[in-house]
């Protein structure tokens, strides 16, 4: 069901984790969900840091999880790996670019996952699947031994069935973890001008927060279209510097899939001045973002503005409309399921300073026990 791209043998009564296949575990290549990885890929000597905590904690690795090549995509499509499929539609996509991570989750082959969130991994495939996604605090998840994408934005983050799984998950990130603060008790409803959200979706959102008796007044936070655009900017740029050497070698570049290859090209009509207002671009949206957390303890928002496309409109626009801009400013955001009256659920995104994923956690719990 191109789950995972490596299965791996475990036995005993640690909890089951999926990881997905941008990070080291050692004796396994990482392919970074790419032919073109893994045409060259040797077995890694060693695990990435951010596996410590589970190995110490006696987890059990259940495979590497597939992804969308190399994480530039939020669709979860993968043309040569194959494509995870959604356990909530299988004609829908399950989101990327940790789709096989959120879907072993899902479907229950895996207790947690580990996934990586540039401008929306995590949290854009849980939406999709039903589950729990934690964007953590950038530079909190060590990125040693990570297949890395855009490295000043990228981070690892846990999923799981539920909130109480994803507070479990960041424990083995960071051993010591606790959720040892309160609930949120003011809550800033952002809407980004720009981006149409579905009403299904946007009255789901009202309605979780509604029925977890917390105080929710607007906020409004100009410059989300301007933040978009300039982590497009950044994201370029970084993608074209990790990924330069498949594009040199002509053997490797000609087994990417064809989307990836121009995904990476596009760096190269980022110019040195472009990616230095970028730069500064990215404090300001920080300090905007800061300056709207001290009028409220978290902010909300649909995590993605529409439900899961079916596969063949899987290359359609505005995926990353409602995650890119937290990436930009580095901070934590959780993703959580919350009910429609359909069908398929919808997703809410909880959005604090800089770790402040206690916060996030306890009020990510607080909303999902009243809805």
């Amino acid at each position: 069901m191109a789950t995972f791209i490596t299965r791996m043998p475990s036995s005993g009564d640690g909890v089951r984790l999926a990881v997905k296949d941008l990070i080291d575990v050692a004796g396994v290549p990482t392919t970074a969900g790419s032919r073109a990885v893994a045409s060259t890929a040797a077995a890694a000597e060693r695990d990435a840091p951010c596996l410590a905590g589970a190995r110490a904690a006696g987890a059990r690795i259940v495979g590497k999880a597939n992804l969308h090549e190399l994480a530039l995509g939020a669709s979860g499509v993968n043309e040569y790996f194959g494509t995870p499929v959604n356990p909530l539609d299988p004609g829908r996509v399950p989101g990327g670019s940790s789709s096989g991570s959120a879907v072993a989750v899902a479907d229950g082959e895996a207790d947690l996952a580990y996934g990586s969130d540039t401008g929306g991994s995590v949290r854009v495939p849980a939406a999709f699947c039903g589950i729990a996604g934690l964007k953590t605090t950038h530079g909190r998840i060590s990125l040693a031994g990570v297949w890395p994408l855009a490295p000043s934005m990228d981070t690892i983050g846990p999923m799981a069935r539920d909130v109480a799984g994803a507070a479990a998950g960041l424990a083995l990130l960071e051993p010591g973890f606790s959720v040892d603060r309160a609930a949120a008790t003011r809550v800033g409803r952002i809407r980004p001008a720009g981006v149409e959200v579905d009403p299904v979706i946007d009255a789901a959102v009202d309605a979780a927060l509604a029925r977890c008796g917390v105080e929710v007044i607007e906020v409004d936070l100009p410059g989300w279209d301007s933040a978009r655009r300039t982590w497009g900017v950044i994201i370029d740029a970084e993608a074209l510097a990790s990924n330069r050497a498949l594009l040199a070698d002509p053997a490797r570049r000609d087994l990417l899939d064809p989307p990836v290859r121009a995904g990476i090209a596009d760096g190269l009509a980022v110019t040195p001045a472009q990616l230095l207002q970028a730069r500064a671009e990215q404090e300001r949206w920080r300090a905007t973002m800061a300056a709207a957390l001290r009028e409220t303890d978290v902010l909300a928002l649909a995590t993605v503005p529409f439900f899961p496309p079916q596969l063949e409109a899987a290359m359609r626009p505005g995926y990353l409309a409602h995650t890119s801009p937290v990436n930009l400013a580095g901070f934590p955001a959780l993703a959580l399921p919350v009910p429609t009256g359909q069908r398929l659920p919808a997703s809410l995104q909880l959005i604090s300073g800089p770790n402040a994923e206690a916060l996030l956690l306890a009020t990510g719990a607080m909303i999902e026990a009243a809805v």
